[in-house]
């Protein structure tokens, strides 16, 4: 499959561009697809989904509602239904430093806008309390991505909510322990040579774009 994007591949200048430059670049980028060109990435990205190990044994899983662009992974709502598989939402932790809960969704959910307007389970109500699901338990989380390359490095939004609620992923912060699945998810339109990489990103099992399945050296 060609590395090339259908809008234009950023160059070998990549590694001259900051975090900051290449995050308005990319998600400008993916603004740019047209709603049918977003509904047939989605399409395809959530058959690539349907294909992975992790996903056809995994009983929970986390993703996530798209926001300023990002590939959709709703459809898979149905699919991980008819298997009796549960499926979580991110909210944001109260009284937390950009840190994330899981809580698990279905058409009962009762949802709020979180403080960045995007739906999310309404965590005061004391049911959903009891439905949040510890994130080391989860078997799958899909996290949207900002930009990503060949090596299967990847950056996010910025505000580090993923890479904190999973720092303890990190093979840095010691030996292994029971953790999910980390799979992010893009447009084909985000994905760049080379990224820099910080030493708190937090590694990923894979990439899944609407394209390719790229597995990523953790």
């Amino acid at each position: 499959m060609s590395n090339t994007c259908a809008s234009g591949e950023i160059g070998i200048t990549d590694t001259t561009l900051t975090r900051a430059q290449l995050r308005r670049l990319l998600r400008q980028r993916r603004r740019q697809l047209s709603p049918g060109e977003q509904r047939q990435a989605s399409q395809r990205l959530c058959r690539q989904l349907r294909g992975l190990p992790e996903m056809l044994s995994a009983r929970h899983v986390a993703l996530y509602l798209p926001n300023d662009g990002e590939i959709d992974p709703v459809p898979l709502l149905d699919w991980l239904r008819q298997r009796n598989a549960n499926a979580y939402l991110p909210v944001l932790r109260p009284l937390a430093d950009n840190a994330l809960w899981f809580v698990r969704y279905d058409a009962r959910t009762p949802m709020i806008r979180n403080r960045f307007g995007i739906p999310e389970p309404d965590s005061r109500f004391g049911a959903l309390r009891a439905r949040r699901m510890p994130t080391w338990a989860l078997d799958v989380i899909l996290l949207p991505l900002v930009g990503f390359d060949d090596q299967g490095q990847r950056i996010g939004m910025g505000g580090g909510f993923y890479d904190r609620t999973l720092a303890f992923t990190h093979p840095q912060n010691g030996p292994s322990r029971p953790r999910p699945r980390l799979i992010g998810l893009a447009h084909e339109v985000q994905h760049v040579e080379s990224l820099p990489v910080a030493s708190w990103d937090v590694p990923l099992d894979a990439i899944v774009s609407d394209e390719r399945v790229i597995r990523a050296r953790r």
